[in-house]
């Protein structure tokens, strides 16, 4: 699957359709969609067990999400050891990570974003330059696991 997107850079974003912290950052990255254009892939992971596809599908329509994918036996969580909705994972055009953690600096001490981590990133990787920073603590909800 991501084999198909090698050459563009690619944004994984475990997602959950009932997170507020997902729908937040939902808006933030739909609006830079259109200035990264066709050279970036934003694949949302949709990787909650508890909630349904209906639900999901509606959800991930009303934000505007251009390709939400399930991972309903959690094997993808699991390979990128993802924590929280969301959770961001940044991959250049060969394939390797090379940012992951928070969309931006919000956290339960700092509730307005002056800084977008991901679209540090990602614009860093448009420009043929490694991001400045590779690594944060993601903020979000947890992750729903199977018992």
């Amino acid at each position: 699957m991501l084999g198909d997107y090698r050459g563009r850079i690619v944004v994984l974003n475990f997602w959950s359709a009932e997170c507020p912290h997902a729908e937040r950052t939902d808006h933030a990255i739909v609006a830079c969609l259109p200035q990264w254009g066709k050279e970036v892939a934003l694949l949302t992971v949709a990787c909650n067990s508890n909630e349904p596809d209906e639900m999901v599908a509606s959800v991930a329509r009303q934000r505007g999400l251009p390709i939400v994918l399930r991972d309903a036996d959690q094997s993808v969580v699991k390979r990128y050891e993802a924590l929280t909705t969301p959770h961001i994972f940044v991959l250049d055009r060969q394939g390797i990570l090379r940012y992951r953690g928070a969309v931006d600096d919000v956290s339960f001490r700092k509730r307005e974003a002056s800084r977008s981590y991901l679209q540090e990133a990602v614009e860093a990787l448009l420009k043929g330059r490694l991001p400045e920073i590779e690594e944060t603590l993601p903020f979000g909800c947890a992750i729903v696991r199977y018992p």
